[in-house]
């Protein structure tokens, strides 16, 4: 008679080497990122050449800059719950599918109408694909190493941001914009054969929704072959949920409440941050007086600095992730500050800019691995998707308000002062979410799902 052996999911990731299958989950995920951060930072490098070719003025090109961050917020509230309820790959491969259609679509726009119309619909699966990478990717990782590899995976983001900035420094003079909307949308539509083909789903979802053991081991199976005589599957949770509970009640429940809203506030202001600079800087140099070339390349060190997130990464898995990350905001605030005193000095502002982008990607890449940490399997794409949500509204914020402050004839330096200030917000709601609620991210596991 067989003797039955029953795998706890979580334990058996944690006992057994990073495997090539889970880097292989790795390199998909990181390249989502990749893309999602190309397309959202694209559309503020070709800004300058909008406003040549079209005739527009700064306060016009508000909406078309905002449109994207719309949808990333509609897209990113609904996913989540999606997610959790129809599995992690059905949601991820739709969404690269819509932003990338959306994004070829854009490249075509003959009007500022229409490209506001494609930009907001390439933020929908923009919106929707990126809390679900992370989500996928933090469900196959080693707890020891989760924080680690997730900030690794984000790190995409910035780079993808970055990279556009580069290329589009490069293709806009000898193509014209709508080139890098064009291979913005080619690349994700090649991705999405290979996510069919060799993506999997989650392993803390089929656990978590008692999905067929013979699918679970298959994916185990991959992982190692120490799996092949498993018959049944187990997961832990570090705090108790109630069987059927949606993803969004769990978010919102009394346990979960206060850290969700310090999550939410912290994003936010994050991405006030980052769309208001890596939006306007190019606009904003060039105004004080530099060659427009180098006014988008000093722009694009400011998200390339992201990389700093595997430090960060790393002193999460091993000591308190909401200091580490506030620390990282307070400096944030610091660098943006010093960037409005240093555009007399082209030398300086690359060093300032760069590092002000280090500081401040660093910490905003962190923040899906502190959510991905803090909510149970069971509301876990919700609450990444939704603090992601949530936060792309700072993100609109960030774009109006330097919009406005410009408008108001405030100087350079005043702009950056003031846009600073979101830096210590942002520090100050994870240091409360830290007082409101200590020791929650390392509660012991209180819950399990089983399945035979």
């Amino acid at each position: 008679m067989k003797m039955e052996r029953r795998i706890d999911v979580q334990e058996f990731l944690n006992t057994h080497r990073f495997s090539g299958f889970q880097w292989l989950i790795f390199a998909l995920c990181f390249v989502i990122v990749l893309l999602d951060g190309f397309d959202t930072a694209a559309i503020g490098y070709i800004a300058p050449s909008l406003v040549t070719e079209w005739g527009l003025s700064k306060l016009a090109l508000a909406p078309v800059l905002s449109a994207a961050l719309f949808g990333l917020a509609g897209g990113a509230l609904c996913a989540g719950p999606l997610a959790d309820r129809f599995g992690r790959k059905l949601v991820l491969v739709n969404s690269v599918l819509l932003f990338g259609l959306a994004c070829l679509g854009s490249s075509q726009a003959g009007d500022l109408t229409s490209l506001t119309v494609l930009r907001f619909v390439t933020g929908l699966g923009l919106g929707a694909a990126m809390p679900n990478a992370v989500t996928l990717m933090s469900e196959f990782c080693p707890d020891g190493k989760r924080a680690t590899l997730t900030n690794a995976m984000f790190c995409g983001f910035p780079l993808g941001a970055a990279f556009g900035g580069f290329l589009a420094a490069w293709m806009i003079p000898l193509w014209g914009w709508r080139s890098v909307l064009l291979l913005g949308g080619v690349i994700p539509l090649a991705l999405v054969a290979l996510m069919i083909i060799v993506l999997p789903e989650s392993i803390r979802y089929m656990v978590a929704k008692r999905q067929a053991s013979e699918k679970i081991r298959a994916v185990l199976m991959r992982i190692s072959p120490e799996a092949a005589d498993a018959t049944s599957f187990a997961m832990t949770e570090r705090l108790a949920t109630t069987a059927g509970q949606s993803g969004a009640a769990v978010v919102v429940s009394r346990s979960y409440l206060v850290g969700s809203v310090m999550l939410w506030v912290a994003y936010f202001m994050g991405l006030v941050i980052f769309y208001a600079l890596i939006n306007w800087m190019p606009v904003l140099f060039k105004e004080a007086g530099m060659d427009p070339r180098a006014a988008t390349l000093i722009s694009a060190l400011f998200p390339l600095g992201g990389v700093g997130a595997i430090f960060f990464g790393w002193l999460m898995d091993r000591y308190n992730p909401n200091w580490i990350i506030a620390v990282g905001y307070a400096l944030t605030a610091l660098s943006v500050f010093a960037i409005g005193q240093a555009i007399g000095s082209p030398g300086l502002l690359v060093v300032v800019v760069f590092v002000a982008g280090t500081l401040m990607n660093t910490a905003q890449s962190s923040m899906p691995a502190l959510a991905a940490a803090y909510y149970p399997t069971q509301g876990r794409a919700t609450g990444i998707a939704w603090m992601l949500g949530i936060g792309r509204f700072g993100g609109i914020a960030g774009s109006y308000l330097v919009a406005e402050l410009t408008a108001l004839k405030l100087g350079f330096a005043a702009v950056f002062s003031i846009v600073a200030i979101a830096g210590l917000i942002a520090a100050l709601a994870l240091i409360f979410k830290q007082f409101s609620q200590p020791g929650h991210e390392y509660a012991p596991s209180q819950d399990a799902h089983l399945v035979h």
